[in-house]
């Protein structure tokens, strides 16, 4: 059997037990609304430093 490839019989039949009702729900967390961020530097600095960061590597 080459790279990548699929086998069925490699494939175990698992009957995973469990309830809608445990799962985690993906809106129960929703969260709405706004951040601000200001990190006190101008654009022009941090310019400048990926600039720098760039030449390091």
């Amino acid at each position: 059997m080459g790279f990548g490839s699929y086998d069925e019989s490699e494939q175990q039949d698992i009957d995973a037990d469990f309830d809608d009702d445990d799962a985690v729900q993906s809106e129960e967390n929703s969260h709405r609304g706004t951040i601000e961020f200001e990190n006190g530097a101008s654009s022009d600095e941090l310019i400048d430093r990926l600039k720098e960061i760039k030449d390091e590597e």
